[in-house]
């Protein structure tokens, strides 16, 4: 075992403050690393405030992290030290039911082990990235391609998967209409990741402050959802909506701006339950989906789609004493578009 510095929530809705964490000692598949960036997802705060519930506390967040191997166990074969690497939102699954070994790992039927907020296989609690150092199995670290500078590169571990798995899934590309709902930290993710795909990309968000940024970034058309006119205008336009907020919908809207045979797939989680009337999935043989992450590979293929294309996230440097400010700007919808930590001011 190794104490590393890290910022932690003593309790729920506690600061975070800095303290240290005991990482364990380095195993036969395992992979120390030295982290550099780690992002600061909105999920992030829902955790560290147990708006989800069930929260292990004290509790060191932080699943979209990028470092760099400084040290090996005599098994691991995929990674060297000097390697550039990512962890994502899990760092274990049971890797034999159906999902794990089917590549879907963030669906194991037993549970995927969270890189934080989560117990292990040895019944620990597991830190995540916001830290100097993690050891993880190399089954579940993921290579950053060269083209990709680490602190682009840390939000793609969360938002780029959590956007990319969905938009493979419903095939987005080339003839395909797709509204990403949300401008945000995930949102601008699925306009970049959708547009590279190949669909014609419209951005729904409230207001069209980022209007701008949106067509720069992808997007081929932007309205704001505040005007009840645009319910109007795209009824029945989408072949799919990928909904990144967090906070309830009037879905019976949002599903009516779908074709027939369309999805509405939700990747924000809101903290309230949320009501639908059925039939506005009947009149028109329509989809209300979720979907969560991605399996390893496909976490593997997103880094690779998105250093071919050449883009990584839209994001502000912080230093870990700026956490809490930063937790407060997200939630204020105050930052463009994804927090990173600079963890050598952990």
């Amino acid at each position: 075992m190794t104490s590393v510095a890290a910022y932690a929530a003593s309790s729920a809705n506690a600061p975070l403050e800095r303290t240290t964490v005991e990482r364990r000692a380095v195993g036969e598949f395992d992979v120390l690393i030295d982290i550099k960036f780690a992002g600061i997802c909105h999920s992030d705060i829902h955790q560290a405030r147990d708006g989800w519930g069930q929260g292990i506390f004290p509790m060191v967040p932080g699943h979209e992290i990028a470092g760099v191997v400084t040290e090996t166990g005599s098994g691991v074969t995929r990674f060297a030290v000097g390697d550039r690497v990512g962890v994502g939102c899990m760092v274990d699954s049971c890797r034999e039911c159906d999902n794990c070994k089917a590549g879907l790992e963030q669906y194991c039927v037993k549970g995927n082990t969270g890189t934080y907020n989560a117990l292990d296989k040895n019944g620990d609690p597991t830190y995540g990235g916001y830290s100097t150092h993690i050891v993880v199995d190399e089954n579940y670290t993921l290579r950053i391609p060269d083209g990709l500078s680490l602190d682009e590169a840390a939000p793609l571990l969360c938002a780029g998967i959590t956007t990319y798995s969905p938009l493979k899934h419903w095939n987005a590309g080339p003839g395909k209409k797709v509204a990403v709902l949300g401008m945000g930290g995930l949102g601008h993710m699925g306009v970049k990741i959708a547009h590279a795909l190949g669909a014609e990309v419209t951005v729904l968000s409230q207001s069209l402050r980022k209007q701008d940024d949106g067509l720069k970034l992808g997007a081929d058309h932007y309205y704001a959802t505040s005007d009840p006119k645009t319910f109007e205008e795209l009824r029945g336009t989408f072949d799919i909506i990928l909904s990144t907020v967090s906070a309830p919908l009037d879905f019976g809207a949002y599903l009516s701006l779908l074709k027939t045979d369309g999805a509405l797939v939700n990747v924000g989680a809101p903290e309230e339950p949320i009501s639908v009337n059925l039939f506005s999935l009947i009149g028109g043989r329509k989809s209300l989906s979720g979907s969560g992450i991605g399996g390893i590979q496909e976490t593997q293929d997103m880094l690779d789609f998105c250093a071919e294309h050449g883009f990584g996230a839209e994001i502000e440097l912080i230093g870990a004493s700026e956490i809490n400010e930063a937790y407060e700007r997200v939630l204020n919808s105050d930052v463009r578009y994804r927090f990173v930590i600079d963890a050598a001011t952990i």
